[in-house]
């Protein structure tokens, strides 16, 4: 074997240099990357002060037994030690499983994923008929285009609290049904009107957002595929499904996968149509947040665990949902 010697450095060629421990491969990425640490250090010192913190705090929070009457506390000049004590798994198997598990979480589960998923589907469909309506060429599109974005761009707490002005028995909307001899439904007082004017109301402050997205996605898609479909004699439902929905489909799954999470988490349009007096159309992060703030005694420790058991689901079903979609993908190319 002929071994060559490198003159310059004094090595023999195809020798490996010896690997770099971490201590040094960190150093040497300081040293290379320093001005970018110093960039994004305050933003990770306040999403640590803001979010890990808190969320460390709260899945603790879930094996105590913390409650309002035992955690630590100011009264006047006095202090009150926290004599809440560890419990392990308690909490979650008195949500899940405990005597009352089907009134305090699982009718509330069903509630909340049926009212994610009729939610969801008509942010869906409505926004995706009103972008194709304002993609054609259409006088006055831009006015059209202002005027749709408008639910979108008003603060929700403004739009909500219009619409349960609308909803009350002498409100608007039963005044046109009673002008018209119809039923005047009970809105803000029956269980199932309760739910679809959530949905409703919902529905109305989601289809702006999911029709932006939609009408920038069908802007993308090439012109020249809807013309060769259209030679190859392809008509206007066929177009749609074998051009438009494809083309879409990049747009629709990240649009439809951030409508799961805001709606399955949208708490501000129950509790500001509701607040406490519609227990039936609480959805879990609102329910949740009624048992650690709108009862007495507070109880920190099971409304804590509701946010972990909320979370723990989205990120099961995020997980899922781009597996599923990673699967379609290879499927379509091969």
């Amino acid at each position: 074997m002929t071994v060559v010697i490198d003159r310059a450095t004094g090595k023999r060629r195809g020798d490996r240099a010896p690997r770099p421990g971490p201590l040094q491969r960190l150093k040497h990425a300081y040293q290379k990357y320093w001005y970018a640490y110093a960039m994004t250090a305050p933003v990770v010192v306040v999403l640590g002060v803001l979010v890990l913190y808190p969320l460390v705090r709260g899945v603790y929070l879930t094996f105590t037994d913390a409650t309002s009457l035992n955690s630590a506390r100011t009264i006047g000049v006095n202090h009150i030690d926290a004599t809440y004590e560890f419990i392990g798994l308690d909490n979650y198997a008195d949500i899940l499983w405990g005597p009352t598990a089907y009134d305090r979480f699982w009718s509330h589960f069903i509630w909340t994923i049926v009212w994610t998923a009729l939610c969801v589907l008509l942010h869906y469909a409505i926004g995706l008929g009103l972008a194709l309506l304002l993609n054609q060429k259409l006088r006055g599109r831009t006015f059209y285009r202002l005027v749709l974005v408008l639910p979108w761009a008003v603060p929700t707490f403004v739009t909500v609290f219009g619409w349960r002005f609308m909803l009350a028995d002498g409100g608007v909307i039963n005044s046109v049904l009673d002008a018209v001899h119809l039923p005047s439904p009970l809105w803000l007082e029956d269980t199932f009107w309760q739910r679809s004017a959530a949905i409703m109301v919902n529905t109305w402050c989601g289809v702006p957002f999911m029709m932006v997205s939609l009408l920038g996605g069908l802007q993308s898609i090439d012109a020249t595929l809807y013309e060769a479909a259209e030679m190859d004699g392809a008509n206007a439902w066929q177009r749609f499904r074998h051009v438009t929905l494809p083309g879409l489909r990049p747009v629709s799954s990240t649009v439809v996968l951030l409508g799961v999470i805001w709606t399955f988490n949208q708490f501000a349009i129950i509790f500001l149509l509701f607040g406490d007096t519609a227990p039936d159309a609480q959805i879990l992060v609102t329910w949740a947040y009624y048992l650690g703030f709108g009862q007495q005694p507070r109880d920190y420790a099971q409304s804590a665990a509701y946010g972990v058991l909320l979370l723990s689901i989205l990120i099961v079903f995020t997980s899922v949902y781009r597996r599923w979609l990673a699967r379609n993908e290879q499927q379509l190319a091969a």
